[in-house]
């Protein structure tokens, strides 16, 4: 399960201390000296027992435009701009009795949906009982990614993220399931980035059956790839060719062969092109091509 950490400090900082002190050593939570700042930088903020209300207050005030340039939606409050590996964000977590979680749904919030994670970040229970989680752990190295793959995934325990609490949750490592917190609960996260970032896969796990169910993390190189071969550019269907033959990353690969499949003009043509993927010299494209030519049947 996720590292917890324990940091007593009774100093506040603010959010813009806390991005101050992170951003002079950085955040890199592979080096103990290095997460052990950043751990205290987040205790130091969420000190502050009002600066989340007041940024609330603030987003009402203004029509609460942050979520027109946030990828989170209305979940999340990014406190920061990506700096230095790190930014900060805020998420907060609704009840089943509160009136978001019935509008918009569970899945909105990741609730019951079993996933890791691409990145290494740690959070602080700031507000409220905090959510449960069931947490397992696997071995990313040891799995090729394919949907219905074995994932090994080893059961820990079920904890709380309780107030004050610091965790690390690390990258291809800790899978967890979330369960909604008893109240309304708000977190604070230090998100780790890095550029190599999006070529990683991040899955959804069936747990019954202790298989992967899906890569959650499409890059936009896949989405790019699908447009243009389908608006007919020959020079895309070139260079999705040679991405399928070379690409460094299977995800990748696979999607090349998934965006002439989707243009061929037959299932003749898909017949080929995926019998061409299951002799990539790739486990993930080889099994999920099986799959797609099972479905042309």
């Amino acid at each position: 399960m996720p590292r917890v950490i324990y940091c007593k400090d009774k100093a506040v900082y603010s959010v813009a201390e806390c991005a101050d002190a992170l951003e002079h050593k950085g955040f890199d939570p592979q080096d103990e000296e290095s997460l052990g700042h950043a751990t205290l930088c987040l205790r130091r903020l969420g000190n502050d027992r009002a600066f989340i209300g007041d940024i609330m207050l603030d987003e009402l005030k203004n029509r609460h435009r942050q979520t027109q340039d946030s990828a989170y939606g209305a979940q999340a409050l990014v406190l920061t701009k990506p700096a230095n590996g790190f930014f900060l964000r805020a998420n907060i977590w609704p009840s089943q009795q509160d009136q978001m979680f019935h509008t918009t749904g569970a899945h909105n919030f990741a609730y019951g949906a079993p996933h890791d994670h691409n990145f290494d970040f740690l959070t602080l229970g700031y507000f409220g009982p905090g959510y449960e989680s069931d947490y397992y752990e696997y071995d990313h190295d040891a799995v090729a990614g394919y949907r219905g793959e074995q994932a090994g995934l080893r059961f820990v325990e079920r904890a709380t993220l309780d107030p004050g609490k610091l965790m690390l949750y690390r990258a291809h490592r800790d899978v967890h399931s979330q369960i909604p917190p008893r109240s309304m609960s708000v977190s604070l996260n230090i998100m780790s980035i890095d550029a190599a970032q999006s070529w990683r896969d991040q899955y959804a796990f069936d747990l019954e059956d202790n298989r992967i169910t899906r890569a959650v993390s499409p890059t936009s190189t896949e989405v790019f790839l699908r447009a243009a071969i389908g608006l007919g550019s020959e020079e895309s269907c070139d260079l999705a060719e040679h991405f399928g033959r070379h690409h460094p990353v299977d995800r990748i690969r696979l999607a090349s062969f998934h965006a002439r499949g989707l243009a061929a003009k037959d299932n003749g043509e898909r017949d080929r092109i995926w019998r061409e993927a299951e002799n990539s010299g790739s486990l993930l494209v080889s099994r999920e091509a099986k799959r797609f030519r099972a479905e042309l049947v």
